[in-house]
């Protein structure tokens, strides 16, 4: 065959920084010949070379060098069109021209605007009909696209409301004052990421209509906090959540069968002066509190606002009625938080809309939106544009005359209707809103906390929302933070770091190996044998353990649901010896103590009982303190003093009177015998191995749970589903190396056909005589297919090249509309592909020049071969 038909040919550059020779490696070509280009000191040679092989070129090859020569590339430009441009073309047509209805709609909206203004000349304009992102006037209500998007988190308002404030980046209004002469679509919105506060609620009212609810866009003013979502001084909504579930925790539960407490025999009078020193102390302590809170309040209180009651602001307003909402209330969308109608943030209401009717107030807005009604049907509170109001409307009392109700029905047929939206549908990929924020991570400043916002496998140690609380307004001083994560193979959920004690709270998830569910310990002593809790699912663990307190000398234990009854153990650690040999650490601490303790057993005697049984290993005794009984307010004793050889394996264990002492509660139970108490001592002292083995157990369990806790935190390996495809590497990786294969494997049966004639002489039949005119038209053929190839390959690289163009454009056009949220890393990331996009796009333009220079030697030299060919010379 005469052409390779791979077309994804590579060609590496190497810079040789010593010499100043930049040459391309070599390339098989499509005749199976080589060309190398070099550039050094023998180029005039080289010139001189190409410009004698030029004018023996053949008409044909003259012909190929011209087809060649008009193919040209241009380098693009770095520069970044303006933030406000759009290029009109990437639009549909709805964006780029109003239909009939829609030019209709904007004359009857604009006969409203001017009866309006002839009528309520004090009042501010109306926003009804500003342009889009291609300059074109639109109905504001047809810039509503109710549409409901393929995720659950979006079905609910709040959900919806705090997707819209963390996708979005706020633009505020300029100047603060009027209304925006440009509102672009929800579609649009969602691209760029950023939008003002009508942009904000257009796309808000959007999603939460198509979920149901009977929302609207509110065109008012407010604040210059809201306005300018400034939320410094307010508190945390993750603070305010917690203080709720604290409250909800601590409210006492009533029940309805209760033992009647004891007779209380103290005295009244002293008890009530008590109270009343108390009461004193603690109103004059409640009053400093008040006068300090008042004082830092007044520190805080921001300073005044020349345009207070004038900077404009739209959000979105909930009418109670669909979706079981029992009562109307706002959503702010920069925040996504609701606040009532009465909310003192918001001081007035010009005008609300959907996608349906235009209603503007017709109430007193000097006390602010306290004392407005929503009654959207009553004429003399909102007054409405369009008559096919859906609301109940109050009505004149009809007359009965009936040609006068068939003209009304006439009229009313006659009556405009909003036309449909001009917006595309919405539509958002799963990528993209997994995303959340945009660039994936968003942060916010609250009164005294930073809260900021990851996407999810965004950060490699799964970290989804950190907390960090400050003790100053300044944020100086770091008091606490608070880590949320999500995905963890570890199951970590949260993580609280307490910087005025220390102290750090990890909490899992079921599915640890261990059962984990909290860890807490020392950040400044995270090894063993420090301070430290563990809680466990004491569900899933076959010795029923649900807490473990360790200190440095003592270890705490607590059971639950045990078959033996035991739910305490205590137990008292002695310091080391200090000698040569082995480290510390690997000498287990010496037990001095131990002490176990169990619940009462009915089915035995509360004599016979054991409630507690402590194991002093220095003194070498036991002691064991039985049950009460429900009429003695004291309990029975036992202590054993421990033989000499009692920890001898095989040892016979010798029984001393002495050595045994017993504290009978009832006088009248008769004395254990010796056998009995003999065999009693011999299973304590078996009870006491059991014990340490358990304690030994326990430390090492430790130990292993703070080595697989230090290996996680390096590899902080997070979980992918079987179904995410993006994020599965495995899966992946497995499809390039097949398809690496498969291209290696093609490449290989390429190189392997060498006979260029080959598939021409398959087309007549492949002769053992080749004829004249079989041989000139051979030679046509494989010359036409050489030059056809030439020509492919020169497009293919130009295709290319205006592939690396137009990526680079797109993101020069990302970066403009994310500038405002990037940080410095992001900055470098760009600059860094803005350069090795140019380096592409360099090496693109040298390889088509020097396509175009050596084809027409490729063509020449394939004749060449042709000619001198066996089965072909004798005919040329």
């Amino acid at each position: 065959m005469a052409v390779d038909d791979d077309e994804d040919v590579a060609v590496t550059s190497v810079e040789n920084s010593q010499s100043g020779v930049v040459a391309s490696e070599e390339t098989p070509s499509e005749s199976g010949i080589t060309g190398r280009s070099v550039t050094g000191p023998d180029t005039e040679t080289q010139e001189q070379t190409y410009e004698k092989a030029t004018l023996q070129m053949s008409e044909d090859a003259i012909s190929l060098q011209k087809e060649l020569s008009a193919i040209k590339v241009v380098a693009p430009d770095i520069s970044v069109p303006a933030d406000t441009d759009f290029n009109k073309e990437e639009f549909p047509e709805s964006y780029r021209e109003n239909s009939s209805n829609e030019k209709l709609a904007l004359s009857y909206a604009d006969n409203f605007r001017r009866q309006y203004v002839h009528l309520y000349g004090d009042r501010k304009a109306l926003l009804l009909n500003p342009v889009n992102e291609c300059g074109i006037e639109k109905f504001v209500c047809t810039t509503v696209r109710p549409t409901q998007l393929p995720y659950k988190e979006l079905f609910n308002w709040d959900g919806a409301a705090e997707f819209v404030a963390d996708y979005l980046n706020f633009v505020s209004l300029d100047p603060p004052h009027d209304l925006p002469s440009r509102l672009l679509s929800p579609t649009t919105v969602l691209e760029r990421q950023k939008g003002n506060c009508f942009e904000y609620s257009t796309l808000l009212c959007s999603l939460l209509i198509a979920a149901g609810y009977d929302c609207y866009v509110v065109s008012g003013y407010a604040t210059r906090e809201t306005c300018m979502m400034d939320e410094t001084r307010d508190l945390c909504p993750l603070l305010k959540k917690s203080d709720m579930a604290v409250a909800k925790a601590e409210s006492p539960q009533n029940k309805k069968y209760a033992v009647k407490p004891p007779k209380d025999l103290s005295s009244k009078f002293i008890k009530k002066m008590e109270n009343r020193k108390l009461k004193e102390l603690e109103d004059g302590d409640q009053k400093k509190v008040e006068e300090d809170e008042a004082r830092q309040l007044e520190r805080e209180k921001p300073p005044p606002d020349p345009l207070y009651g004038l900077r404009v602001h739209s959000w979105v307003l909930v009418l109670s009625g669909k979706r079981e909402v029992p009562e109307s209330f706002f959503i702010e969308p920069f925040t996504g938080f609701a606040h009532p109608v009465d909310s003192g943030s918001y001081l007035g209401i010009e005008s609300v809309w959907n996608h349906q009717n235009y209603w503007v107030n017709m109430q007193d807005c000097s006390q602010g939106v306290t004392q407005l009604q929503y009654d959207l049907g009553d004429c003399t509170l909102w007054e409405y544009m369009f008559p096919s109001n859906e609301k109940p409307i109050l009505e004149v009392p009809e007359v009965d005359h009936q040609f006068e109700d068939e003209e009304e029905e006439e009229e009313v047929e006659k009556h405009l209707d909003v036309p449909p939206s001009w917006v595309k549908q919405i539509e958002l990929s799963l990528k993209n809103f997994q995303m959340r924020c945009p660039m994936g991570k968003k942060t916010k400043i609250y009164k005294r906390a930073k809260l900021e916002k990851f996407a999810h496998y965004l950060m490699k140690d799964g970290l989804v929302t950190r907390l960090s609380m400050y003790q100053d307004a300044e944020m100086c001083i770091l008091t606490q933070v608070k880590e949320f994560f999500a995905h963890r193979k570890d199951k970590l959920i949260e993580r609280h770091h307490n910087h005025i004690n220390g102290w750090v709270t990890e909490y899992y998830i079921p599915g640890r190996s261990c059962h984990l569910k909290e860890h807490e310990y020392k950040a400044s002593a995270p090894g063993i044998e420090n301070d430290r809790t563990m809680i466990f699912f004491n569900e899933a663990r076959v010795d029923g353990l649900v807490k473990r307190v360790e200190t440095p000398l003592s270890m705490t234990e607590y059971f639950i649901d045990r078959p033996d009854f035991l739910h305490y153990r205590h137990v008292e650690f002695g310091r080391r010896e200090k000698k040569f040999g082995p480290a510390e650490s690997a000498i287990p601490r010496p037990i001095e103590k131990m002490v176990e303790r169990f619940h009462r057993n009915h089915d035995k005697n509360a004599n016979d009982d054991v409630a507690e049984c402590m194991f002093i290993i220095t003194e070498e005794r036991i002691q064991l303190i039985y049950h009460k009984e429900d009429d003695k307010i004291s309990a029975s004793t036992q202590e054993f003093i421990k033989p000499p050889n009692a920890n001898e394996k095989g040892a016979y264990i010798l029984w001393h009177s002495d050595t045994h002492t017993t504290y009978q509660v009832d006088p009248k139970n008769y004395e254990k015998k010796k056998v009995i108490l003999y065999e009693m001592l011999v299973d304590l002292i078996q009870m006491e191995d059991r014990c340490k083995e358990r304690v030994r157990e326990s430390e090492q369990e430790v130990q292993r749970i703070l080595s697989d806790r230090t290996r996680e935190e390096i590899n902080s390996d997070l979980t992918i589903s079987v179904y995410d495809t993006e994020r599965n590497e495995k899966a992946k990786q497995r499809r390039k190396e097949l398809e690496e294969e498969e291209i290696q494997e093609r490449l290989r049966r390429q190189v392997m056909e060498l006979d260029y004639l080959a598939p021409f002489l398959a087309q007549i039949g492949d002769p053992d005589k080749i004829a004249r005119g079989q041989a000139f038209r051979l030679k046509e053929d494989c010359l036409a297919d050489l030059k056809h190839r030439l020509i492919d390959k020169a497009n293919l690289i130009q295709a290319r090249f205006e592939k690396e163009t137009q990526e680079l454009q797109k993101k020069q056009s990302w970066y403009q509309q994310h500038q405002i949220s990037m940080q410095k890393d992001d900055e470098d990331e760009y600059l860094n592909y803005c350069s090795e996009a140019m380096f592409r796009i360099h090496i693109l333009e040298l390889r088509l020049n020097r396509h175009k220079e050596m084809a027409p030697q490729k063509y020449m030299e394939l004749e060449q071969r042709i000619r001198n060919d066996p089965r072909l010379s004798e005919y040329f």
